[in-house]
């Protein structure tokens, strides 16, 4: 790992960032989106899908409302992104506040939709992020067991979550990673990874997970930061740490939105790049249901429309 390749604005940084003229054919990406609330809202996701979509992602993901809120809409929503644009489509499935009968049943209706992929997690209390997690009497009480259990309804590719900077409810790194390697044992294909923004956390990361014996792909999850004190709040809840140089870039710039725009992609372009140059060949990016930033640093990286 060179010392001198760290984002744009950080301490580590003293080169010019040197981005691919056109992506390696291995490079792969896939995008992550939240299911519609309201018509405008499943306008700019239609609108986004459709501009994402020529990038020819692995994957589209679509997410699951704290305690199952979204169960629904996530369903018609990867139905739909599934059967329009012939993409493989995954779906999130958590833990809260359902029975285990109650989450196979949902399982089961995806299988029988014809989904395989789903991004299996606990999940947050129905209270939200930064709540007290309590397993639901008779459900599944953890990830782990999650993942076990819908291997027993089909031959699912599973995605399941790790974290760089560890979850906020594990007690040391060390615990944080045999719970993803327990999650891997009862049958994951694939970890993504929380947002963050220090590249060594997540070659760190990597590298202990393999020491460990994890052996599937690790995925950085990428988040592009053009609200700075949105995701500021996001990362304090979720264990992901904001670097000062991170804060001071976006200082001063709450009303000027083009220029946190630029800022964004520069920034997130800039870490998968020192990511690609240690190695890594998939990115997941968490788009909040907008394109124009992903693509943007798509086009960084010379993933382009074929």
């Amino acid at each position: 790992m060179s010392p001198d390749t760290g984002p744009i604005g950080s301490p580590m940084s003293t080169s010019t960032t040197e981005f691919p003229a056109r992506a390696p054919q291995h490079l792969a990406v896939s995008f992550e989106f939240s299911p519609p609330k309201t018509e405008a809202a499943e306008r700019t996701l239609w609108e986004t899908v459709n501009r994402l979509k020529p990038l020819q992602p692995r994957f589209f993901s679509v997410t699951y409302g704290a305690g199952g809120s979204t169960r629904q809409r996530t369903h018609e929503t990867v139905a739909r992104l599934k059967s329009e644009t012939g993409i493989d489509a995954a779906a999130h499935l958590t833990c809260v506040a359902a029975t285990k009968q109650e989450i196979d049943e949902v399982a089961q209706a995806y299988w029988d939709a014809g989904i395989r992929h789903i991004v299996a997690l606990r999940g947050d209390p129905p209270s939200g992020m930064g709540g007290k997690y309590t397993a639901h009497p008779g459900g599944y009480e953890n990830a782990a067991a999650l993942v076990a259990g819908l291997k027993k309804i089909g031959d699912f590719q599973i995605s399941v979550a790790g974290y760089p900077e560890k979850h906020p409810d594990s007690v040391d790194a060390k615990a944080d990673l045999d719970n993803l390697k327990r999650k891997v044992d009862a049958g994951a294909d694939r970890c993504i990874t929380q947002f963050f923004f220090d590249a060594d956390d997540f070659l760190r990361f990597r590298d202990r997970a393999a020491a460990a014996g994890i052996h599937v792909p690790i995925v950085p999850g990428i988040m592009p930061v053009s609200n700075f004190q949105g995701i500021a709040k996001m990362a304090g809840l979720c264990g992901s740490k904001v670097p000062a140089w991170l804060a001071e870039l976006f200082k001063g710039l709450e009303d000027d939105v083009e220029t946190r725009r630029m800022i964004a992609a520069t920034v997130a372009g800039d870490l998968c790049r020192r990511l690609h140059n240690d190695g890594v060949d998939q990115f997941h990016f968490y788009t909040l249901n907008r394109a124009d930033l992903t693509f943007a640093i798509c086009h960084l990286l010379g993933v382009r429309p074929r």
